[in-house]
């Protein structure tokens, strides 16, 4: 019994040694696990800490930008001073564009930001502003200004009054302007092309005109941006940059409306836009046909055709002609779509909004050429062999 205790209490002593050996051996080993256990709750608790910070940081900085556009916005759309009691007579000129009125009312100190009041304008439908002289004070709600520019009366009567159509040239509206409005069109054409004066356009219009405007081969580079409207003009000898910023903010104003869809038409600038238009705007009589046309040239476009539309022939000509001729379609022209591909390097006239739409919203046809009769009517046609006939039969061109 005792030899069995003996061996009993050897065993567990050396038991006990073993584990003592194992614990000493392994402990370096379990220190440093434990080390790094601590080191990697440490890192945990500092990416926490960062990460913390970060969105705090974000947070601050949202709530700080919501906040200033949030002010921005508010001082935008309230009165420039609620407790004035001063009046500020404005005079309203024909012609206006909502831009040029909300320019005069910040100059004026009746707004405190045009770009504001414009949105404002715009998204309350406030339209029809009547030229005018108006009593307006900077105590007044965006409100209670605009509904009295409805309202106003004519501040004195224009000295002249001259109608720009549509599908008109530079050339025709220095010639319009010069029998209606006390114009030199010499002088008026060559401001046209003088290159400092069309930069200087560019900066005031950096929505509406390009560097593309500046191409060398381009006649004049704000053909077809001076829109098509009537213009009252007040002066007995009118400056010519007057009038010509008087039709670039109407161009621009028209063109803003169409912003999205012009963002929608990524393979097109604004000058391919108004180029196009301007096509259209020559070989259509009315909206329906306009649609049509433009779905037509589309077609002709994504099939790597060329245009070949007899309105560029004449502008690349200079010169009017009742009836294109064969031997015109062979000038060598970059307005010329009989001898380029794709659109002209610019526009041939100005165009009109219903012009301007058909680019955005063209039909959905599958023709692919069309012909304009002398008589004004419009034949289209889906083959080649078709136009050909058409062609022969109404222009008497001998087309093969």
């Amino acid at each position: 019994m005792s030899n069995s205790n003996d061996h009993k209490n050897t065993k567990q002593i050396q038991s006990q040694d073993n584990e003592e050996k194992l614990a000493v051996n392994n402990k370096p080993y379990i220190n440093k696990r434990r080390q790094n256990f601590i080191e990697r709750c440490r890192d945990a608790s500092i990416v926490r800490k960062i990460v913390f910070i970060v969105i705090i940081l974000f947070t601050v900085l949202i709530v700080y930008g919501a906040k200033s556009a949030y002010e921005f916005i508010s001082t935008g759309l309230s009165p420039v001073d609620p407790e004035s009691e001063e009046t500020i007579e404005v005079d309203i000129p024909l012609g206006s564009s909502s831009k040029g009125i909300a320019e005069i009312l910040e100059e004026e100190g009746l707004i405190n930001n045009q770009l504001i009041y414009r949105l404002f304008i715009k998204v309350n439908n406030y339209a029809n502003f009547q030229a005018g002289a108006y009593q307006l004070s900077p105590s007044m709600t965006l409100a209670e200004i605009s509904e009295i520019l409805q309202t106003g009366s004519v501040a004195r009567p224009a000295l002249y009054t001259v109608t720009i159509p549509e599908g008109r040239t530079i050339e025709e509206i220095a010639t319009l302007y010069e029998n209606n409005a006390n114009i030199d069109a010499e002088e008026f054409l060559e401001l046209m092309n003088d290159e400092e004066y069309i930069t200087s356009l560019i900066d005031l219009y950096p929505n509406l005109l390009s560097e593309e405007i500046l191409q060398d081969e381009i006649r004049y580079p704000l053909e077809g941006y001076l829109f098509a409207a009537t213009y009252p003009i007040f002066d007995e000898t009118p400056e010519i940059d007057t009038l010509v910023r008087m039709m670039l903010d109407k161009s621009a104003d028209v063109i803003s409306e169409y912003y999205s869809e012009i963002l929608e038409l990524e393979e097109f600038t604004v000058h391919d836009i108004v180029t196009f238009a301007s096509l259209v705007e020559r070989e259509a009589r009315n909206e329906e046909e306009r649609k049509l046309i433009s779905g037509v040239f589309y077609n002709r476009l994504d099939e790597g055709m060329r245009l070949e539309t007899d309105p560029t022939v004449l502008y690349a000509l200079g010169e009017h002609k009742d009836r294109v001729l064969f031997k015109d379609l062979e000038i060598e022209s970059p307005y010329n779509t009989y001898h380029v591909y794709g659109l002209p390097i610019g526009p041939i006239s100005n165009f009109g909004v219903s012009s301007l739409e058909s680019v955005f919203y063209p039909t959905e046809t599958s023709y692919k050429f069309f012909v304009a009769a002398p008589d004004g009517q419009i034949y289209f046609s889906e083959t080649h062999k078709e136009h050909v006939n058409l062609a022969n039969k109404y222009l008497d061109r001998d087309v093969e």
